[in-house]
C-alpha cells in the first residue's frame, strides 16, 4: 500500500473521506499527538485499527467529533459538572467518559457499557471531523507501545505501507495524550493524567479523583496498562535527587563507546556537566509539547537515553512523569 502525506485542504479531505466511507483508516493531527482514525459505527474499520498498530485489543479507543455534533445520541447520563468542564475546556485535550448508549461499535470500547469522547481543538483535525460528520474512533497514529507522534513524518516512519493517507497539520503544539476524566459517578475521576490538570478539573467542577489501577482489572481508559511510548533504543530513569548518579552512569557508559545521552529539561542541563542532551526545555508546556520529539530524536542518535526526571511534578508535569515512567522506567 501506498502512503500519502497531504496537507490539509478540500482535495485531501475529499480523499480521506472517500478513504473512511470505504472502510479505511486516516491519520490526522490534533492539538495533543496524531491520530489514526476509523469510523466508530463500522465494527470491521475498527478492528482494522486495532490490526494496523499492532494494539492489544483490550485497551480501549476515544472516539473524536467535531465541535457541533450531538454527542446525546452516543452517550447518556451526562452529569452536570461534565457540563460545565466540556463548555470550559473544550474543544481541547479532554476526554470524558460516559455510559454509552451503545450506538457505537463495541470493539470502540473493547465491550464495556462506556464511550470516551473527545472534542480536539486542532483546526485541521476539526476541518477533517466536520467533512466526515461522524464519531471517529482513534489511538495515537504509531505501531504500539512505541513513542507517540507529533509529526507527519513520525507517523509515516511507523506506518508506510500500512495506511493509505496522513494528513500533514503540522507539529502537536500539546505534545503528550488528552487527560482522561471519568464522568460516570457523581464526581469526576482521572484516569490518565494530561494538559488539562486535576487543578484546572477542580477549579470547575469542586472536587475529583485520581484512578489507580488495581491488578487483574479491566482497563477503562488508553495509557493505564501496557508499557508505552517507548524507544526503540535502551532507556534508563533516575530521579530529579540522582541526577548525580544519572551522570555517573552516562560518564560510564561513553568510556565504553556506549553513544548515551541524556533526557532532561533545561534547568537540569545547566546544572550538569554534559555534553550529550536531549534538552525539554524549561516549562511544563514546552516539556509535555518536547517530549516525544525529543524521544524520537533520542532513539535515532543514541544507544542508551538516561532520563532525569524533572523536579516539579505537579500540574502539567504530572502527565509527563506518567509517560516518562511508560517509556524509560524500569
Amino acid at each position: 500500500m501506498y502512503t500519502e502525506i497531504l496537507p490539509i485542504d478540500e482535495k485531501s479531505l475529499r480523499l480521506a473521506k472517500k478513504i473512511i466511507d470505504g472502510g479505511g483508516a486516516v491519520a490526522f493531527p490534533t492539538e495533543t499527538v496524531y491520530g489514526l482514525g476509523a469510523n466508530a459505527f463500522d465494527n470491521k474499520a475498527v478492528e482494522d485499527i486495532f490490526k494496523i498498530k499492532g494494539r492489544p485489543n483490550d485497551n480501549p479507543l476515544i472516539v473524536h467529533v467535531h465541535k457541533d455534533y450531538d454527542l446525546t445520541g452516543l452517550v447518556s447520563d451526562i452529569p452536570e459538572y461534565a457540563k460545565a468542564l466540556a463548555k470550559t475546556y473544550l474543544p481541547g485535550p479532554l476526554t470524558m467518559v460516559f455510559k454509552s448508549s451503545g450506538r457505537v461499535c463495541s470493539s470502540v470500547s473493547c465491550g464495556l457499557d462506556t464511550l470516551a469522547v473527545r472534542v480536539p481543538s486542532h483546526s485541521g483535525a476539526q476541518q477533517f471531523l466536520k467533512c466526515l460528520d461522524l464519531p471517529i474512533a482513534a489511538p495515537s497514529a504509531n505501531v504500539s507501545k512505541h513513542v507517540s507522534p507529533v509529526t507527519a513524518e513520525h507517523v509515516y516512519a511507523d506506518l508506510k505501507g500500512r495506511i493509505e493517507l496522513i494528513l500533514d497539520g503540522g507539529k502537536c503544539s500539546g505534545g503528550i495524550e488528552s487527560t482522561v476524566l471519568d464522568c460516570t459517578g457523581k464526581k469526576p475521576q482521572i484516569l490518565r493524567s494530561g494538559l488539562i490538570t486535576r487543578e484546572m478539573i477542580e477549579k470547575v467542577a469542586g472536587s475529583c479523583d485520581e484512578y489507580v489501577l488495581k491488578e487483574g482489572e479491566r482497563v477503562l481508559s488508553p495509557g493505564m496498562k501496557y508499557k508505552h511510548y517507548s524507544p526503540s533504543c535502551r532507556t534508563m530513569l533516575f530521579s530529579f535527587c540522582d541526577k548525580n548518579k544519572a551522570v555517573e552512569e552516562y560518564n560510564k557508559n561513553r568510556a565504553q563507546n556506549v553513544n548515551a545521552y541524556i533526557l532532561c529539561d533545561e534547568i537540569t542541563a545547566e546544572s550538569i556537566n554534559v555534553n550529550h542532551i536531549l534538552n525539554l526545555g524549561k516549562t511544563g508546556e514546552q516539556i509535555a509539547s518536547n517530549l516525544y520529539e525529543k524521544l524520537r530524536e533520542g532513539e535515532r542518535c543514541a544507544e542508551l537515553i538516561i532520563a532525569i526526571a524533572p523536579e516539579k511534578q505537579d500540574g502539567v508535569m504530572k502527565g509527563v512523569m506518567n509517560r516518562l515512567i511508560k517509556a524509560c522506567g524500569n
